[in-house]
């Protein structure tokens, strides 16, 4: 992917493509991407390094290494933001020296959730897939670029025509790392169609 057509949504202070083809964001403390739901607080400051599309049939794959996150909620991964009330992210949030968070969170009309598993904290490079089905968008996760695993499968209040996706990075305490991606595809989408139960509309 060319990565001189993406643009920022919160540039952050330093940052940098290395090669054409992996980009390199430092985080700054204190930045982060939540809306009411439980913590009844709004955080709407990471960045995010997007790209535009208005093709209803894509996957997109990046690869993320986060080596030196070692605070809590240090995050990194990809992201879908059309606006503050309005984004889907997955990413692995560092919580201590044994295990981190591998979630999701899905932000519709101003709401978050957040669902997670735990990983090891010594998992420090994962891979992802974001598919779009027209509205309807699934987040995969891969530990060599290979097999895939689902997270979660959503849909997206504002997911029609043009949509904003990319990768973000974050420190939402007093902490800082480097966040680093690479390996940027956008190809044909390979979340097939449901062969299953016939729809009931």
């Amino acid at each position: 992917m060319d990565l001189t057509k993406f643009k920022w949504i919160r540039e952050p202070k330093r940052w940098e493509i290395k090669n054409g083809d992996m980009l390199v964001i430092y985080t700054e403390p204190k930045t982060d991407l939540w809306q009411k739901t439980y913590y009844h607080f709004i955080n709407d400051n990471a960045p995010c390094f997007q790209i535009e599309s208005e093709e209803k049939y894509f996957s997109f794959v990046v690869k993320t290494s986060f080596k030196n996150a070692k605070h809590r909620f240090d995050q990194c991964g990809v992201i879908i933001y059309m606006d503050s009330e309005n984004w889907i992210k997955g990413s692995i949030e560092y919580e201590n020296e044994t295990y981190q968070h591998l979630g999701s969170v899905v932000t519709n009309n101003g709401y978050s959730d957040w669902a997670t598993t735990n990983i090891s904290s010594s998992i420090k490079e994962m891979w992802y897939r974001l598919s779009r089905r027209e509205d309807d968008f699934k987040i995969e996760y891969s530990i060599d670029g290979i097999e895939y695993k689902q997270m979660r499968i959503t849909h997206f209040y504002k997911g029609q025509g043009k949509i904003c996706f990319g990768v973000y990075a974050c420190s939402p305490e007093e902490s800082s790392f480097k966040a680093e991606f690479s390996s940027f595809n956008l190809g044909e989408c390979v979340w097939m169609k449901h062969d299953g139960q016939k729809p009931d509309l």
